[in-house]
This record gives C-alpha cells, structure tokens and sequence, in this order.
C-alpha cells in the first residue's frame, strides 16, 4: 500500500520561508512524477509544483521563482521549499505521486493516483 505523509506546514510570515516534505512507503522511486497541490477554502486543488524521475521540473506561473520541489529517491522523500511567502499561498498542501509514466508531468490532479492527507501552510500579512 502506497503511503504519503506531508509535514513542514505552519504559520508563516508574508516574506517568509518554509520547507515542505514528503515521505513516501511501499513505494520505490521509478519512472513517475511527483507533484505538490494546494487548496484553498473554496477553491479548486491546483498543481504547484510537479518534478519527473529525470530531475526535471514544472512550476505553476503564481509561484515560479520563489517555490523549489526536490525529491531524495534514496530516501523516498519530496521537499518543496517555498520562500517570499504571499498570503495568497495559504492552504492546504498536498504531495502525490502518478503511477503512469508521461513524457510530461501532468498538472491535473485526476491523473495522480495517491495522496498525503495535507498538511496547512498559512502565510499571514
């Protein structure tokens, strides 16, 4: 059985950092990407982030520069590092893992096929 856990999430000044991990069980690191997704109250879960098991990586517009996914395939871990916080990154954050291999991380959610329970990042001004 495939297993996530987030931590890392908290309260966090605007201008502010904080760093995000992923721990994944019964699962070993193969061709498949890993994603990061947020929801906020009321809105729709929305793909952050997304890196491939080549390295490469995919950021949505409202965070390219400031947000860093990174994965230790060795220790079955995700991070994504997030820094000059908005209030507007507030929710909460989910890691996924796609079982399908794609030439291309997808940014849809329906297409990532386990999920953490979440763990919340609120970004005060």
């Amino acid at each position: 059985q495939v297993q996530l856990v987030e931590s890392g999430g908290g309260s966090v000044q605007a201008g502010g950092s904080a760093r995000l991990s992923c721990v994944i069980s019964g699962y070993t690191f193969n061709n498949h990407c890993m994603g990061w997704f947020r929801q906020a109250p009321g809105k729709e879960r929305e793909g952050v982030a997304a890196i491939g098991a080549d390295g490469r990586t995919a950021y949505a517009d409202a965070v390219k520069g400031r947000f860093t996914i990174s994965q230790d395939s060795a220790e079955n871990k995700v991070y994504l590092r997030m820094d000059s916080l908005e209030p507007e990154d507030t929710g909460m954050y989910y890691c996924a893992v796609d079982l399908m291999v794609r030439p291309r991380c997808s940014w849809s959610p329906s297409e990532y096929n386990f999920w953490g329970q979440g763990t919340q990042v609120t970004v005060s001004s």
